[in-house]
This record gives C-alpha cells, structure tokens and sequence, in this order.
C-alpha cells in the first residue's frame, strides 16, 4: 500500500495538467463553440424575462408543484402546449474569470485526490506504470464525465455536447494517469 501524503506532487501536478488540457480544449480547439444556440429573438425574450426580475438559479417550466399536479390537467395542457424547459439564471453583468478557474483547479485537486487515494489502497509501492493509469485515468474519467450523461438523460441537453464532454473527460483522466505514472512512487 501506498502512502497517500507520498502522492502529493502528482495530485497537484495532475491537476495542473488538467487545468492546461481544459485551456487547450476551450481556447484553441474550441469543439465545445456549438454547444449551446442563439435563443430566438433574443432581445425580445431577454426584455420579457428582464421585467421579472428573476434571482440567479435554476428554474423548471412549466413546475410540477409535485407528482400529482403532472396529472393536473392545467399542467398538461401547459406541458403540451410549450415551450417546456430549464432556465439558469446567471447573475447579471459581465462574469469574472478568475472565481470559476479557481473552483475548477480546486476541483481537479478534489479529483485527483479521490484518484489518489484508490490507487494508494488498490496499488503496491512498486506498482507497474499501466496498473497506475488504468486506475487513476479510469476514477479522473469517471469524476470528470458521467455526471454529463445523466445531464443528458433528464435535463435534454444535446447527447452531441455530452459526447464531447466525455471525450474532454477522457483527455483530463489520460492527463492525471500519465502525471501518476511518471511520479508514482518506487
């Protein structure tokens, strides 16, 4: 078994790697620029939502009060009728940058922790260097992109934007396993 203080550099390291893997994705190859659609008359619906004053979080329409009211025929109607959706609201004004990167990083040193620790209990010290990616690669994989899928499931979103999602997941697990491997220790 390994020490799991004795991983420190990697999951710091990984989440490193992670970090300029995602900047590569998102600012140079830029897959992900079709992933979410203008909203048709978008001035008209932004002034229309805009008198509501509606508070930054997630909204469903029509909302379902619980399972009995899908039954409601004023829900169904409503339901059948359309549009149907979720909404976030983000908070207006111009979004900083720099709050999200840092609760990505956090996150990814959140991930590469978890990894971490399976290898350290599923590992010798002495461990070849494809047991250490095919279980670190394989826990970043799994912590990075299913969640998407479910996403997909439920909420409607494209299952073309979850599949690059998926393939952005494999690349940050490849990351974090090829970091582990190269300081995995002896």
């Amino acid at each position: 078994m390994v020490s799991l203080t004795s991983l420190w550099l990697p999951i710091l390291l990984s989440a490193v790697a992670v970090f300029v893997t995602s900047s590569i994705v998102h600012m140079v190859l830029r897959y992900h620029s079709t992933d979410f659609k203008k909203l048709p008359a978008e001035d008209e619906t932004m002034r229309a939502l805009g008198q509501f004053n509606i508070a930054p979080g997630e909204y469903a329409f029509p909302f379902p009060s619980g399972a009995a009211s899908m039954k409601d025929p004023a829900f169904i109607e409503k339901r059948t009728r359309g549009p149907a959706g979720f909404l976030s609201v983000l908070p207006s004004g111009m979004p900083g940058m720099g709050g999200p990167l840092a609760k990505w990083f956090v996150f990814s040193i959140v991930v590469s922790l978890f990894a971490a620790y399976l290898a350290s209990r599923a590992l010798p010290l002495d461990a070849r260097g494809a047991d250490v990616f095919r279980v670190v690669a394989t826990v970043a994989f799994l912590a990075y992109g299913m969640s998407d899928v479910s996403n997909s499931i439920w909420y409607g979103r494209s299952w073309s934007t979850t599949l690059k999602r998926l393939f952005d997941a494999a690349l940050y697990g490849a990351a974090t396993g090829a970091v582990f491997v190269l300081l995995w220790p002896k």
